[in-house]
């Protein structure tokens, strides 16, 4: 039987490479390069709306389709290994037979996401990041280094 499995979601990015992001403490969407995001000078992502910084900003349609995703390869493990069993219990007292696989349950295509946000500047840090209009006018919090901002390009 296996005892682990290894899944791979891609997460697509908009024509300028951003992808989006929400945040799970306030839900607010921004959206960041995944070379700013993985940089190991970035210790946290922070939320330019609420400034907290998260684990993670997964947002909805991701998580439905990774649970999607693993719940058909748990599905086909269960089903290889039951395959498995009525070969080796074709001949004896007791037999049973498989007959089709369970259903695959349907995974989502995941899209960019919204398009409506506009790209800033943050001077402290020298990087870029899409925001809601409202945040960039008014003044955030950089997602890279949490320092709020009031002077944002």
């Amino acid at each position: 039987m296996v005892d682990e499995f290894h899944l791979e979601i891609s997460i697509p990015a908009d024509e300028e490479g951003y992808v989006l992001l929400k945040c799970p403490n306030c839900g607010t969407y921004f959206k960041a390069t995944p070379n700013d995001i993985e940089d190991e000078g970035v210790l946290e992502i922070y939320c330019p709306s609420c400034g907290l910084a998260s684990d993670n900003y997964i947002t909805e349609d991701i998580l439905e389709l990774a649970l999607a995703m693993s719940k058909n390869k748990g599905m086909d493990v269960v089903y290889d290994e039951l395959k498995k069993m009525e070969r080796e219990f074709s001949q004896g007292p007791v037999t049973f037979t498989v007959d089709n696989r369970v259903k695959r349950e349907f995974e989502p295509i995941i899209h960019s996401g919204i398009e409506a946000l506009e790209k800033g500047t943050f001077l402290c840090c020298k990087r870029t990041a899409k925001l809601k209009p409202l945040l960039i006018l008014t003044g955030c919090y950089c997602p890279f280094c949490g320092v709020k901002n009031y002077e944002i390009k």
